[in-house]
């Protein structure tokens, strides 16, 4: 019988797998999929292409400390650098000038002052160095549990380094990204690119509260992301690598059916070969409809009902365009050295095209000028195409789950034509590269990744569904009232989406506490 079930082999829940099998305990992972990682996870598309079937770009793990707390370079992750970070062309092909945000912050601003001029390159470094220093102190809030006094503490730390009173920090932290940026930068396309980037976690900067989405960026002056070699699955083999090498268990094809509970505390996992796992904790590193839906009438139903009818799973995000080309996309502005390729190429116009996207997704239509996010690794990773040909991976936000008229089925691929014609207007002739496509609308990202309405996010990233009101506020602890044992990982959980890992090592670290106190309380 093994100490802890783990269910889903993503990479928040083989975080937790991985931090209990060192500390001792026997762990044994169920996943459905046959292909290991979730959305963290890589397959062959194509033959000879090694494609992400979700996440790419690793941004916030880097930040906290996991890969090397767990040394996984010993377990095959190689991460390599994207820097620069950020790159944004804008104008016409004959006229096009591009922005380039190097994690060197003199290089940054250098970029700046050629393209929008000096006041502007001055602003962006204060503006850096001011909101680097805040989110540092709010990714210790996001460090662990989201409790009163972590957030506390921060916001304490926050007010004591910007010598700002609590009322206008928190004035600042609610305002939206665009009024940020209006506050401190003149040039549209400064303005453009920041934005864009912060809209990555779903919520268009116009929106109340999304200033911190912007101002996160300061910190990828710190630490560059990253993308492992071999592509984004490499974090997830080298956490079961890892995981396995501590005796644990990863078991891919035969996933839960049901959460096994009794007497307000779970026993256990029955998983779809019909066998009974028998554990005194399980791990759900599943969405969270995911998880009340596996724990049915064991769970209280009161909580059932309210997170049924209260979280927010939204209409889905966005979707991804996964092509094998013969070239990468040649924009007049790029880099000779061929260092662009290495970033995330930010392709919008405007702010305005960025309203003007989303509010096509509101009415459920898919973007008529989406704004697209092109990534090119294969440009620095010849593992991952074949020789002389590349990988790219196109994304495109606000493309609505649930469309007002028709089906997915019926404009998948006139939307992924759509995509690649952005590429095309700012890289002339990449249309003409391109040999193999393979789309994943919100429908296939739901089919395939298990990810309820195609969100990447689980949940909608809006300042009521974070901190201790994620998912809602009785299960932000990570426990779940009433099941006894039962924890929840997984961007369903604080801090949210995107390749964090920061929620699995919190629940480890709960479990782990929680096996003390039940020890204590069993001698006396």
């Amino acid at each position: 019988m093994p100490d802890v079930v783990v269910v889903g082999s993503g990479h928040n829940g083989l975080t937790s797998a991985c931090y209990l099998a060192a500390a001792g305990l026997s762990v044994a992972v169920v996943e459905r999929d046959t292909v290991l990682g979730g959305a963290v996870s890589t397959v062959e598309r194509f033959p000879g292409y090694r494609i992400d079937r979700g996440s790419s770009a690793h941004v916030m793990i880097r930040h906290t400390g996991i890969a090397e707390e767990l040394r996984l370079d010993r377990f095959g992750l190689e991460y390599q650098d994207l820097d620069p970070w950020g790159f944004a062309p804008f104008g016409p092909a004959d006229e096009q000038v591009a922005l380039t945000f190097h994690r060197d912050l003199d290089r940054t601003c250098e970029s700046i002052a050629g393209v929008c001029g000096e006041p502007d390159a001055e602003a962006y470094r204060a503006f850096v160095v001011d909101w680097a220093a805040r989110n540092e102190l709010v990714f210790e809030a996001f460090a662990g549990a989201p409790t009163r006094g972590r957030i506390a503490r921060s916001l304490w730390g926050l007010g004591r380094r910007t010598g700002l009173s609590g009322v206008e920090l928190s004035r600042q932290f609610l305002t939206s990204g665009d009024a940020l940026l209006d506050v401190h930068f003149r040039d549209e396309r400064l303005k453009t690119a920041l934005a864009w980037f912060g809209a990555q976690s779903g919520p268009p900067t116009h929106e109340p509260a999304t200033a911190d989405l912007v101002g996160w960026a300061a910190l990828l002056h710190r630490r560059a992301p990253g993308h492992p070699r071999g592509g984004s699955g490499m974090l997830t083999q080298a956490l079961a690598a890892r995981l396995q090498a501590d005796g644990g268990v990863v078991r891919l094809g035969d996933g839960a059916v049901e959460l096994l509970a009794r007497d307000g505390r779970i026993r256990g996992v029955r998983t779809e070969s019909g066998e009974v796992l028998d554990a005194p904790v399980v791990v759900a590193g599943c969405h969270v409809l995911t998880t009340l839906a596996l724990l049915g009438t064991g769970a209280p139903a009161a909580l059932r009902e309210r997170v049924q009818r209260t979280v927010r799973v939204g209409n889905g995000i966005g979707m991804a365009v996964r092509l094998g080309t013969t070239d990468l996309p040649r924009y007049p502005s790029a880099a000779e050295d061929g260092t662009s390729y290495r970033a995330l190429q930010l392709l919008a116009p405007s702010r305005q095209a960025l309203r003007d996207a989303y509010a096509d997704y509101l009415r459920g239509t898919p973007a008529r000028r989406p704004p697209v996010v092109a990534m090119t690794f294969s440009a620095f990773d010849d593992s991952l195409a074949p020789s002389g040909e590349h990988s790219v991976s196109l994304w495109g936000q606000w493309h609505p789950y649930a469309l007002r008229t028709g089906t997915w089925a019926q404009i998948a691929e006139r939307e992924a034509r759509r995509l690649i014609g952005v590429v095309d207007r700012v890289a002339p002739g990449f249309a003409d590269t391109v040999r193999h496509v393979h789309v994943q609308s919100p429908v296939d990202l739901e089919r395939e990744l298990g990810l309820p309405r195609g969100n990447v996010m689980h949940l909608d990233m809006t300042l009521d569904q974070m901190f201790a009101w994620r998912p809602l506020p009785e299960l932000a602890g990570h426990r779940v009232p009433g099941v006894g044992g039962l924890y929840l990982t997984g961007a369903s959980t604080h801090p949210g989406g995107g390749v964090f890992g920061v929620s699995g090592r919190t629940v480890a670290r709960l479990v782990l506490t929680d096996r003390r106190s039940w020890r204590g309380r069993s001698r006396r």
